[in-house]
């Protein structure tokens, strides 16, 4: 039996988070994220995002990917027990990140166009871009948190999207 531990708070802003490989309950390897442990048959692949882990799956010689379980006392695997004991509450609660995510990208979108848009060859090509929305700071702020905690939960249900969950790192 091969489970995974990686303890994603610890280090992640020096680059120095740890996947841990257990064997039978004992530790059997580590590696720095992202990891690749050969096991039998394939290997385990482990990889995070700046919210939690994105990927934990088990990949056959094959090619075949499965992704694995998140142990019960883990976040996720509490994440897990919440979308199956109430999966109605569940949903709603992946909308409603979803929901802030995509708030989140599109602000950040404009955000970030505006000042571009105002680098002397970029204006000079294509004009300068007012951004149609203006937010009060506490607004901002706010919505920033929503988009942070969003993707916080989507790390909690093992679900990454390039664009969303990288767009709120």
């Amino acid at each position: 039996m091969y489970a995974i531990d990686v303890r994603h708070w610890q280090n992640q802003s020096s680059g120095n988070v740890k996947a841990h490989l257990y064997l039978d309950g004992r530790l059997h390897a580590e590696s720095r994220i992202p990891a690749g442990f050969p096991v039998p048959g394939g290997t385990i692949e482990v990889a995070m995002s700046g919210f939690g882990i994105k990927r934990c799956h088990y990949v056959t010689a094959q090619g075949v990917e499965q992704q694995l379980a998140p142990h019960p006392a883990s976040a996720e695997g509490r994440r897990a027990r919440l979308d199956r004991d109430h999966p109605a509450l569940s949903h709603w609660i992946g909308l409603c990140s979803l929901i802030l995510l995509l708030i989140g990208a599109g602000l950040l979108v404009l955000q970030i166009a505006e000042p571009l848009s105002r680098i002397p060859p970029i204006a000079s090509r294509l004009g300068n871009f007012e951004s149609p929305v203006r937010l009060p700071l506490w607004l901002n702020i706010t919505l920033g948190a929503g988009a942070a905690l969003g993707s916080m939960e989507r790390a909690l249900r093992l679900r990454y999207n390039w664009l969303l969950d990288g767009a709120a790192n």
